[in-house]
């Protein structure tokens, strides 16, 4: 062996996929509503690429008013829980969310809600949210982009 080295050629090839999350609808509307009463979406996070159960956790954000104060107006809930799931064909199940908005006080603001798996993958949708002062109602919409 050692008089007649063998040339061997390994050729290796691969897709690189990393974990990423969908939204659907990519653009969300919450109805306006006065003021104090609760607005309330749901969206469907579709995840793809997972190659391990993963669990979602979400990043709200939080706002100062004028008089100091800290608030979120936001809220999410997973009604039928936040672990993405692999099964045995290598699919992954979809998750409900329901988003809802709730303010006493009239503001306006951009604000992100980051959605984020045990990987520290993030996700954004970007919320805009408006206070329409002669109806003194809430118009909230958002659009989805991936980090």
């Amino acid at each position: 062996l050692n008089d007649n080295p063998s040339q061997y050629i390994l050729k290796l090839s691969g897709t690189l996929r990393s974990p990423k999350m969908d939204f659907h609808p990519p653009f969300l509307m919450l109805m306006p509503v006065p003021l104090g009463v609760e607005t309330e979406a749901a969206i469907t996070v579709i995840p793809q690429n997972f190659i391990r159960q993963s669990r979602i956790t979400v990043k709200l954000p939080e706002l100062e008013l004028a008089d100091g104060t800290r608030t979120c107006p936001l809220s999410v809930k997973f009604p039928g829980g936040q672990d993405i799931v692999l099964s045995s064909d290598g699919t992954t199940n979809e998750l409900t969310c329901r988003i809802s908005f709730r303010s006493t006080k009239p503001m306006s603001f951009l604000g992100e809600i980051l959605f984020i798996d045990q990987e520290e993958n993030r996700l954004l949708e970007q919320q805009t949210i408006v206070y329409l002062p002669y109806t003194r109602t809430w118009h909230c919409t958002a659009l989805t982009k991936k980090l």
